[in-house]
């Protein structure tokens, strides 16, 4: 089964914590303060992989979480810095926020590399809070968070040429004449259930180069709003720099082959009005098979009219098919290159300090927030020094003020974290 959707959460390391130490050495009797710091946590790195074509990995493995940095030692020894995490994904696959939708990159050059995520910083080590007045700091900071979050992971397929048309008119066919895919083929619709990739070699006709062509699952009335494979089908032509839009002239199956392409053509333009202006060459498959003549020659004038190149082939005889990849080509060579989505990938920094809230939650003054969380991680209410520290940083960020203002009282309890007290002015 061919996987083009994921969902996983992603966390970027945590930043190791200060250390609390003192120098002990003999004949020294007061070394002073030595806790080192706290080492990075590691980034979150998502890398272009061309060995990897879906996201079936990530059907089985969800949750990706790197590396928290090392804790600081003593003898100011710093903690170790985490490494990054690498998460290799296909090209052509965008990775948005899962919550709003919001595109944070577009992974589309090979071996392409974005930091996503960035580590949390690490926490200072008691060094740092040593002043002439406070010679004998007890406390450290702890690290800073790394951000986390749900990703939505969606593929979009690199080809430079994508083949429409309703279903069993004869893409997978004319695909596995051109390339050495080798598609499921069988006379009946829906035949093909998930995109095929080929690579047209063009020296077999009398050209140079290359490109990729793709046989996207068949197109049915409603795509454009899921009806079928509906998205499925469309996400992937996206990305295609041509189209060739195949029709089945041959009114076999009792089809009008202008209605068809009609049909075809204003789904794309539901979807997206960018995609439908796409250029077009029309290829009139099975004219071996010819039973309405009037009903094709019609379509030939009608598509003339439109300002259309059509070639007549026949993909299971291969008759025509080298005039129209030639034709595919010389277009090919003229259209600017895949356009990416998001150019430049929004770098998504550490979650950083949020203001602190405050709720009252059965009476308890419930204060929390980024902030407030890591000066209760970084106090020692065990010493009067990093106490008083705390009740500071309290003041001058305007807790105490906040407090206040939302009617708290003498003798009330306030709850940061893991930290109660009663209010007291």
């Amino acid at each position: 089964m061919f996987f083009d959707t994921a969902k996983i959460y992603v966390k970027a390391g945590n930043g190791g914590n200060g250390a609390v130490s003192f120098h002990r050495e003999k004949y020294v009797a007061a070394g002073g303060p030595d806790g080192g710091d706290g080492g990075r946590g590691g980034d979150v790195v998502f890398e272009v992989d061309p060995s990897i074509s879906t996201l079936a990995d990530f059907r089985y493995k969800r949750k990706y979480v790197a590396e928290n940095g090392g804790d600081g030692r003593g003898g100011k020894c710093s903690g170790k810095d985490a490494p990054p995490l690498i998460i290799k994904v296909p090209a052509g696959t965008l990775i948005r926020d899962a919550e709003t939708n919001r595109l944070m990159a577009d992974m589309t050059p090979p071996n392409e590399r974005v930091v996503l995520f960035r580590g949390g910083n690490g926490g200072w080590g008691n060094t740092h809070f040593a002043t002439p007045t406070r010679q004998v700091p007890r406390f450290a900071k702890s690290g800073l968070k790394g951000a986390e979050r749900e990703l939505k992971l969606e593929l979009k397929l690199i080809a430079d040429v994508g083949l429409l048309g309703f279903p069993n008119v004869g893409k997978s066919t004319l695909l596995s004449s051109v390339t050495s895919a080798r598609p499921k083929i069988a006379n009946y619709h829906f035949t093909t259930l998930e995109p095929n990739l080929g690579v047209v070699e063009l020296g077999k006709y009398g050209s140079s180069g290359s490109f990729v062509m793709a046989d996207i699952p068949g197109l049915i009335e409603g795509a454009s709003e899921g009806v079928g494979l509906g998205h499925d089908f469309l996400r992937h032509v996206e990305r295609t720099r041509l189209l060739i839009h195949v029709v089945d002239v041959s009114g076999i199956e009792g089809r009008n082959p202008i209605e068809d392409f009609d049909k075809i053509n204003q789904e794309l333009a539901n979807y997206d009005e960018v995609l439908a202006s796409r250029p077009q060459v029309v290829a009139a498959n099975k004219t071996d098979i010819i039973q309405d003549e009037a009903a094709y020659q019609a379509f030939l004038q009608e598509m003339e009219t439109r300002g259309y190149r059509v070639f007549p082939i026949s993909a299971a005889t291969k008759k025509g098919v080298a005039e129209l990849m030639a034709h595919v080509a010389a277009q090919l060579a003229a259209l600017p290159p895949v356009e990416t989505f998001e150019p430049e990938p929004m770098l998504e920094e550490v979650a950083e300090e949020t203001p602190f809230t405050i709720r009252n939650e059965n009476g308890v003054y419930v204060v929390e927030g980024t902030w407030v969380e890591n000066l209760v991680g970084s106090t020692n209410l065990a010493d009067d020094e990093s106490f008083n520290y705390f009740q500071r940083a309290l003041r001058r960020r305007g807790v105490i003020d906040a407090l206040e203002k939302r009617g708290i009282q003498e003798g009330d309890t306030v709850r940061l974290y893991e930290i109660e007290f009663d209010y007291v002015r």
